[in-house]
């Protein structure tokens, strides 16, 4: 689990599992790359607002504005005909990939070449969770999923109502223009988490 979600924290995070033996190896694991089991790398201070944050995000009223704002943005993307993921998330807005870039084969990597054009478009960040973010198998093929999406996840009690009209402006005049966004290629493919620092070039 994310703190950095709702949790309302800027760090932090926590596995949990029913697996005695997974959980003893976990622990091992964690000392290695995060820190000692009872704090995993957070600071007391990070700890105390992950407390907070969990409790203040099951207040009624900041799920309603959350859900609504999310929503908000998905909502003005429909209505202009850009194809989304429904129904609309609780913390973001899933692009379908897939019908936005219909000229692109999944191959040339649509949901990566997306997030790409928005970002040159408009200065969004969203993120690619498609052919990329799933990886390879055991033999080395790409593992080909069914959806190619790009999320655009919404920081909390961050942006107004005002900031999801930016957002869906940009991407909706991209959407007119959809045809010019090209296929991308490998430049860099690293061996794990290719979809963090992996390198692109257009086909």
């Amino acid at each position: 689990m994310s703190g950095k979600k709702d949790g309302l924290t800027n760090i932090g995070g926590f596995l949990c599992m029913n697996d005695e033996e997974m959980f003893t190896q976990a622990k091992e694991l964690v000392v290695v790359f995060e820190g000692m089991p009872s704090y995993g790398g957070m600071t007391g201070r990070d700890m105390e607002a992950f407390a907070i944050g969990l409790k203040e995000a099951a207040d009624y009223f900041y799920l309603d504005h959350r859900i609504k704002q999310v929503r908000y943005l998905g909502d003005r993307l429909l209505e202009a005909g850009v194809p989304i993921i429904q129904p609309i998330g609780g913390h973001g807005v899933y692009l379908d990939a897939t019908r936005f870039c219909s000229h692109i084969p999944q191959t040339q990597f649509p949901a990566q070449a997306l997030a790409a054009a928005i970002y040159a478009e408009s200065g969004v960040r969203g993120v690619e969770r498609g052919i990329i973010s799933a990886g390879r198998n055991a033999q080395g093929e790409d593992n080909v999923p069914k959806l190619e999406t790009v999320r655009l996840a919404i920081p909390r009690r961050v942006y107004t109502y005002a900031h999801m009209d930016i957002v869906a402006d940009g991407i909706i005049e991209l959407y007119k223009k959809r045809e010019t966004i090209r296929g991308l290629k490998w430049v860099y493919e690293p061996k794990r988490l290719r979809f963090f620092t992996g390198r692109f070039e257009q086909v």
